[in-house]
């Protein structure tokens, strides 16, 4: 039964809810779902493909397919493009904000040594380091507890995919795969 106490208990929930994002998280456009597709790319098997544009990530498969993923991107001004290889894989990586990024947020500054891997790491359940060479770019294709940002530009520059993506990605790819993040 309705009455004022369970009205007033049930709308402060649904306040605090709200004051966190999840009350009323957009549900994912269905085209940003994993989902196996045509390529005509030229890269081989194995290779991931990154379109910022379209915001995908592309695994390209054999015979003309690849597995399609939603990604959140860098927003203007933090894109990145270029060539590398996946250098490290970490599940449940430590996230050290950069100092660009604690400058421009100098309440990152109290992760400066790197907060632990978790449900509320900005990396989520896994993480692929890009490098060139022997060289960390610092970019990252990383899952996300933010799914709203799939299918947006809102990083400072890395890859998101949604946890349970960023997963199965994690599981089909080596050290040493190749990584094309298209400009």
């Amino acid at each position: 039964m309705l009455n004022r106490r369970t009205f007033v208990v049930g709308a402060a929930g649904f306040l605090a809810l709200a004051g966190t994002g999840r009350a009323h998280a957009p549900e994912l456009d269905p085209r940003y779902r994993r989902q196996i597709v045509a390529y005509a790319g030229l890269e081989p098997a194995g290779t991931i493909v990154v379109d910022p544009r379209q915001r995908f990530l592309y695994l390209v498969l054999a015979d003309g397919e690849a597995l399609r993923y939603g990604v959140g991107v860098g927003r203007q001004g933090f894109s990145w493009s270029g060539a590398a290889t996946i250098g490290r894989r970490a599940e449940w990586p430590i996230w050290t904000p950069t100092k660009r990024m604690i400058k421009r947020e100098p309440k990152l500054a109290r992760w400066a040594r790197g907060m632990p891997g978790g449900p509320d790491n900005p990396l989520g359940a896994r993480a692929l380091y890009l490098f060139q060479g022997a060289r960390d770019t610092l970019y990252r294709i990383h899952g996300t507890n933010e799914p709203w940002s799939i299918g947006r530009a809102v990083s400072s520059g890395c890859i998101r995919l949604l946890n349970e993506d960023i997963t199965d990605l994690y599981a089909r790819v080596p050290i040493g795969a190749s990584v094309v993040v298209l400009a």
